[in-house]
């Protein structure tokens, strides 16, 4: 890969992840505050479209209209960090790459199927949340009764979804870069360098096998490989799941990283989603030793493509 090109897709992943931030914030826009009577109230200005609108947002308050103010100051900042990106993208003479229509709905179909998709991976971590928690902390960033954990987990999980449903990112190849990209993301909060490979050993509960440290380019090495080898794409996206997972690449969120990863190479190839089910997860784990300890004689790759490939023309 050449500077300029590597440069182009650290671009795209930068901007893709300055868009999902924006989209997390619960408002975009400039705060104003209108009287009516003795009541003061607050909304938030912003152009859509051309069009200005107003829209209400509660009762004044110093803490509500303080938190806007932020809110305010951080969408300037990821907007002014997105113009920047999309600067030096024209500099380097990059064009987005047409879509088809199949991946395109794919998209869509990823996103509709968002909040299902990130309480299943939740429950898989162990993430103690229902969907309606889960639902509301998708929606507005926070719920009471969770941890702050938790929650943070759920916020990484649709942060990294987000990204992965960007067009420029789904048009990007599925290589090691990306999987570092999702893993930052999924491990934000938690480890400051969250992407980077894993330097120390792990052991993993239930198993007696210990993954050896990751070398850096045969992880890279590895999963072009699986890429080049092709396939049938939900057989391909398997492969990088599996491979991802028993590998330990990262010092946490491995299982997270690797769903996430895999579907960026199925949507990429209009195949549908990988996900596994919240009912299937003591049957999925329970094969994972096994494929961990390799005496699974294939099962697990059977059971996720008949129980945790989600097609579109089934939805």
């Amino acid at each position: 890969m050449n500077r300029e090109h590597l440069e182009i897709q650290e671009l795209l992943q930068q901007r893709a992840d300055l868009q999902a931030r924006l989209k997390l914030l619960p408002y975009d826009g400039t705060p104003e505050i209108k009287t009516r009577g003795a009541g003061k109230y607050l909304y938030i200005r912003k152009r859509a479209a051309g069009k200005l609108t107003s829209t209400y947002v509660d009762v004044y308050s110093d803490n509500l209209h303080a938190a806007l103010l932020r809110y305010a100051k951080e969408a300037r900042e990821l907007k002014k960090g997105i113009r920047r990106a999309e600067k030096r993208l024209a500099q380097l003479g990059y064009a987005t790459e047409e879509l088809s229509d199949r991946v395109l709905l794919n998209i869509d179909f990823a996103r509709v199927n968002m909040k299902a998709n990130i309480y299943d991976q939740a429950v898989l971590e162990g993430v103690a949340t229902s969907f309606p928690q889960t639902e509301d902390i998708i929606e507005n960033g926070r719920v009471s009764g969770v941890s702050a954990n938790d929650v943070q987990k759920i916020l990484n999980l649709k942060h990294a979804w987000e990204f992965v449903m960007d067009w420029d990112v789904i048009a990007t190849k599925t290589d090691y870069y990306i999987l570092c990209h999702i893993a930052k993301l999924v491990n934000e909060g938690f480890y400051n360098e969250g992407g980077r490979i894993r330097g120390v050993p792990v052991t993993i509960g239930g198993t007696s096998y210990a993954p050896p440290i990751p070398i850096e380019l045969d992880v890279k090495e590895r999963i072009a490989k699986i890429v080049a080898d092709g396939g049938e794409p939900v057989e391909v996206a398997i492969r990088l799941c599996l491979y991802c997972m028993k590998t330990q690449v990262f010092n946490d969120g491995n299982k997270r990283v690797a769903i996430i990863f895999a579907n960026h190479y199925l949507i990429g190839q209009a195949a549908g989603l990988l996900v596994i089910p919240e009912k299937d997860v003591p049957e999925f784990k329970r094969l994972l030793v096994a494929y961990y300890e390799e005496r699974d004689n294939g099962g697990i790759v059977e059971f996720m493509q008949g129980k945790c490939w989600r097609k579109m023309d089934d939805a």
